[in-house]
């Protein structure tokens, strides 16, 4: 995370710490959002909900994308990364909608605290795929923040159905194939609740799109400025300050027991070990070769003034030629 803020250029600084309160602030304003139209407003269709987001999102970023400097990358782009491309939008959706469809049957805390998970599934996966294996210290801060997690989920029906925590686990891990499967409890009822609710439905969605895309948008500046680990660092801050904003707007203080403080604090210091023993291992090649470079010019200055001093030294020193003249 320290890239972010290392910066020499004020204005570069100003926009990264722009960039940052965007992020925290668009993810929690949707994940409220979302949470009030699909719990306390009554809108449980989650699923046309995430549709209008993805539609309202490309019908505004299409114009930009068919316009140079974008328009001329479009086909190699697909003729090279179709495949990541297909499985980047079946992800996606697989993740957006199944977190909805858990938003209308558990609290938001609940749900935040679950996902908190995220970066442990991505540790995980990392082993498989990148063949990267974490180190002790990590994995003691994994483990830590796995142990939180749990203990702040085991609440029973206190909190919210079980159904509720398997659809958000399955977001977490984006399983694609629970969507489809939950999708039909959800779809014939739209047009009676319309009927009563039609200018309220619509402002749900206009509203909640324009958010969505905004943080669609900020999440891709913020991944493509400093990485994906430190993207899903700052998430975990947003969890804490998102329990608090729930907890005062939505009336979900029932939610905060003993288990639950509990187990949001041991998450909380779980990952913040891990991040300390990233960032703590991360390379500094920059500051070591102009440490060396330094070292060298002050040797090459230094050699330079005693070759300047030697012929002068020489110079005032008298040679046995000139005392036999003199003598």
């Amino acid at each position: 995370m320290s890239d972010l803020f290392d910066t020499s250029d004020k204005g570069q600084l100003a926009l990264n710490v722009l960039l940052v309160a965007a992020y925290l602030g668009l993810n929690s304003i949707l994940n409220l959002t979302n949470k009030w139209a699909l719990g306390v407003y009554g809108f449980t269709f989650p699923l046309l909900l995430t549709t209008c987001h993805m539609a309202f999102s490309f019908c505004v970023l299409l114009p930009f994308m068919i316009r140079e400097p974008f328009r001329s990358k479009h086909h190699a782009t697909l003729e090279k990364q179709w495949k990541g491309l297909v499985a980047i939008g079946v992800y996606m959706a697989a993740n957006v909608s199944l977190n909805n469809l858990s938003l209308v049957l558990i609290t938001l805390s609940l749900n935040q605290v679950i996902r908190s998970a995220i970066p442990v599934c991505t540790a995980t996966l990392a082993v498989f795929i990148e063949k990267k294996i974490p180190t002790g210290e990590e994995a003691t801060g994994l483990i830590i923040l796995t142990l939180g997690v749990m203990v702040a989920v085991w609440e029973g029906s206190v909190s919210g159905s079980v159904t509720g925590l398997l659809l958000c686990c399955a977001g977490t891990v984006c399983n694609a194939a629970m969507m489809s499967t939950a999708g039909k409890s959800h779809s014939q009822r739209f047009a009676v609740y319309w009927v009563d609710h039609s200018t309220g439905v619509l402002l749900v969605l206009v509203c909640s799109s324009i958010v969505a895309l905004s943080y669609n948008v900020i999440h891709s500046l913020m991944i493509q400025k400093t990485s994906a680990v430190t993207t899903t660092v700052l998430g975990e801050v947003k969890i804490v300050g998102l329990l608090l904003l729930s907890a005062l707007l939505l009336g979900e203080k029932k939610a905060f027991t003993g288990k639950m403080t509990v187990g949001v604090t041991l998450a909380m210091i779980g990952f913040c070990m891990y991040s300390h023993t990233k960032l703590k291992l991360r390379p500094q090649p920059a500051r070591t070769e102009d440490a060396a470079s330094s070292t060298k010019q002050a040797r090459n200055a230094e050699e330079g003034m005693a070759l300047v001093a030697e012929p002068e030294s020489q110079a005032n020193t008298p040679t046995s030629a000139s005392l036999v003249h003199r003598s």
